[in-house]
């Protein structure tokens, strides 16, 4: 039976053995984490310097980032004797345990790498997805980020973003508007649609000529016929809003000034997802 002498020498003749390993894993570790933010920055500057996609950079800048991380770890371990294989073959064993537990966040992880690669938006750019509708932020290992036209910062899971419809307006350089107004039965209708597509196309900065806006007479009301006034605009030269605004105003003013009386009645037509941010 070993003495306490022996074991207490044992001991020693340990520490001295692993503590420089230690000290060696722990370097190579911090020294390889230290590396890895340098070269993800690396990665961010150079595809900025190339004019690749915004998301693509953030793609590579990311990969690179964990790539060597991990192999910091790998390093590490392999300094202290650590059985990597044996600890792999462990985590066969527990992975379908442990996969239940991770999986939302696996799943998050992936769909962020598919999101970034695919780049159905860009950052920046005003999109409508899961209920919600604003500018995109970031697109985090978890989540993505999406400021709304009030100023609150939604975070959505990457994978519901993924899998759900995503309505990007950002990639739509030219937006149909339409304004609904009733005209009284007394009125000529041709005259209401003359002077209606008039204040529109004379209004400055406002409606494309092309394509030309168009007045469609819809229904028949109590004491008066419905109709909507449809016109395209840039929107790189007005916003949604501000169009939507200046058409009912313009269109307003012009049926006053004719002596058509609008029923009191003259609104926007909310298209599905039509509100800019």
């Amino acid at each position: 039976m070993p003495t306490t002498d022996t074991l207490l020498d044992q001991a020693l003749q340990w520490a001295l053995t692993m503590i420089p390993k230690v000290i060696a894993a722990v370097v190579i570790f911090l020294v390889m984490f230290y590396l890895a933010g340098w070269v993800a920055r690396w990665i961010a500057r150079a595809a900025e310097r190339r004019s690749l996609d915004q998301e693509i950079g953030l793609l590579l800048s990311r990969l690179g980032r964990w790539g060597i991380i991990t192999l910091g770890i790998v390093w590490a371990l392999q300094q202290v004797n650590f059985n990597l294989t044996a600890f792999l073959a462990g985590l066969g064993i527990i992975g379908f345990t442990v996969g239940f537990a991770l999986q939302d966040i696996s799943r998050n992880f992936v769909a962020g790498l598919l999101l970034l690669w695919q780049q159905p938006f860009g950052i920046g750019d005003l999109i409508q997805v899961a209920g919600y509708t604003g500018r995109i932020t970031d697109v985090s290992l978890r989540a993505t980020e999406l400021r709304t036209s009030d100023g609150l910062l939604v975070l959505i899971p990457n994978a519901d973003v993924y899998t759900k419809p995503i309505t990007n307006f950002t990639q739509a350089p030219r937006r149909r508007l339409a304004i609904k107004a009733w005209a009284p039965y007394g009125e000529d209708l041709e005259r209401a649609t003359a002077i209606a597509l008039e204040a529109i196309r004379q209004a400055p900065d406002l409606a494309l000529a092309d394509p030309a806006p168009n007045v469609v007479f819809e229904s028949f009301g109590d004491n008066s016929v419905a109709f909507t006034l449809y016109y395209w605009i840039d929107v790189a030269a007005i916003s949604f809003d501000a169009a939507q605004d200046r058409g009912i105003k313009v269109v307003k003013t012009a049926f006053e000034a004719a002596h058509i009386d609008l029923a009191t009645r003259l609104l926007p037509v909310l298209m599905q997802g039509s509100r800019d941010a």
